[in-house]
């Protein structure tokens, strides 16, 4: 058998409008790249990226979801199991950040209870179109009790921190628990006796 080349699996997803720079910062993250020619997600995508916190390596698999309306039914299956969430928003559309709380919402009935959550108003290099000040992003934060940062995946602005704050918060959390026993396995069996249930 394989040896595994990390010690925790955590699984983050990223939520939020069409359009806010969601793929632009995994792909930032995950291969250090910024395109700026936007290509819609289409339902799901997913990158992985190992890193050290804690002396742990931490394996993330960061799932990539579609901000349009109509792919909503797919996307929220993938709460479910999720450990970290990331609402991004784009700091130079109102609209996106007024969704923020449809999309607490969406993670209030779909997620687990205790999934860590952080706000990123992404695009923070476009300071001349701001439409949401920073005070605004940081207000809802603390009324939702969740982390914040704003982010650019274009100029490469705290976009490694985002990830690794968000992972490091699960650790703390998870450490109680023994999570290094196949963690990917047991979400598969998790999966696995959904599925059963749902056809009997």
């Amino acid at each position: 058998m394989a040896k595994k080349t990390y010690d925790l699996l955590f699984k983050l997803l990223l939520i939020g409008d069409s359009g806010v720079g969601k793929t632009c910062v995994l792909f930032r993250f995950s291969d250090d790249a910024f395109t700026p020619t936007f290509i819609s997600t289409i339902g799901i995508d997913f990158k992985i990226k190992t890193v050290e916190l804690r002396g742990k390596k931490i394996k993330l698999q960061i799932w990539d979801t579609a901000g349009q309306e109509r792919f909503h039914t797919i996307t929220t299956s993938y709460y479910r199991g999720a450990m970290g969430i990331m609402l991004v928003y784009d700091i130079t559309n109102e609209k996106s950040f007024e969704n923020i709380v449809k999309w607490l919402r969406n993670i209030d009935e779909h997620a687990n209870e205790d999934v860590e959550k952080m706000i990123l108003g992404n695009k923070c290099d476009m300071d001349d179109k701001r439409a949401v000040s920073k005070e605004r992003g940081e207000a809802i934060a603390r009324e939702h009790g969740i982390r914040f940062m704003e982010t650019s995946a274009k100029a490469n602005i705290n976009i490694e921190q985002a990830f690794n704050e968000l992972a490091e918060a699960i650790l703390v959390k998870t450490s109680g628990r023994d999570l290094t026993e196949a963690p990917d396995r047991v979400q598969v069996d998790k999966r696995v006796e959904r599925g059963v249930n749902r056809c009997c």
